[in-house]
């Protein structure tokens, strides 16, 4: 599994997104993943599985200082109290005294990112998070979220896939040592049929997806998190390290 170092840490760079999936089906994901050698798991408040994950993880033969667990504050639940309450909720549903990586899931224009970020560095300092970031925010916003911390902001979690263009986010991010983690990474399903990613895949003998994914895993300071719940998706999506696209083709699937 390759990995994204920032800041001391290593994040592997394919993780397993879980939105919308709760109950057992979260569960047997997460345990299959775990199983194929998935060492990443993404949820977050708003998505109602973290009991699910906690489940799999605890049930997993592997241990759990082996997973890095990512999960986010809800919308609602910036302001201090709020933050504080809800996040010793989410460690008690996901059985564990720590995540590896605490976010906060979206802005609130009502509460200032300053007040967020202070609970997020106090938890740090406790050590029930390890790391913190943010998600769906702006340049903007991101430039706030740093001048704000006492630590770095580890990732900016957002949207990307080859139809969807981050450049000059990527770039601030790159600039200010900050991965993006791309979610909807298969843009929810569309990249499936795509005849330039299914045309450049047959070289490798990959699917539309498998491209999609390598073509973001091998962007300086890029990670990723698809979703799947087939034991089939799960082993193919993680099967994209024993390939590597051209610069050719890495600009053609650019253009789309």
């Amino acid at each position: 599994m390759e990995s994204v170092s920032l800041h001391g840490v290593n994040v592997p760079a394919l993780g397993l997104g879980t939105w919308p999936m709760t109950g057992t089906q979260c569960t047997e994901a997460v345990t299959t993943a775990l199983e194929f050698g998935y060492r990443h798991v993404d949820t977050a408040q708003m998505y109602d599985n973290e009991d699910a994950i906690g489940t799999a993880i605890a049930d997993s033969s592997v241990d759990r200082d082996d997973v890095f667990v990512t999960t986010k504050l809800l919308r609602e639940n910036l302001r201090r109290d709020d933050a504080l309450a809800s996040f010793q909720r989410s460690l008690e549903r996901l059985g564990t005294e720590y995540v590896d990586l605490l976010l906060i899931h979206a802005p609130n224009p009502d509460v200032p990112i300053d007040e967020t970020i202070a609970v997020m560095n106090r938890l740090q300092d406790e050590g029930s998070v390890r790391h913190i970031g943010v998600s769906n925010f702006s340049i903007a916003h991101l430039q706030a979220a740093v001048a704000a911390s006492e630590t770095p902001i580890l990732t900016n979690q957002v949207l990307y896939h080859p139809y969807r263009d981050q450049s000059a986010l990527l770039e601030f991010c790159r600039d200010n040592e900050i991965m993006l983690t791309a979610y909807s990474p298969l843009a929810e399903g569309q990249i499936a049929t795509d005849e330039t990613l299914a045309e450049i895949g047959a070289t490798y003998d990959k699917t539309a997806a498998q491209v999609a994914l390598r073509w973001l895993l091998q962007q300086e300071q890029v990670s990723t998190i698809p979703k799947a719940s087939s034991r089939e998706h799960l082993r193919e999506n993680i099967d994209v390290f024993d390939f590597e696209l051209t610069d050719a083709e890495m600009d053609r699937i650019f253009a789309l």
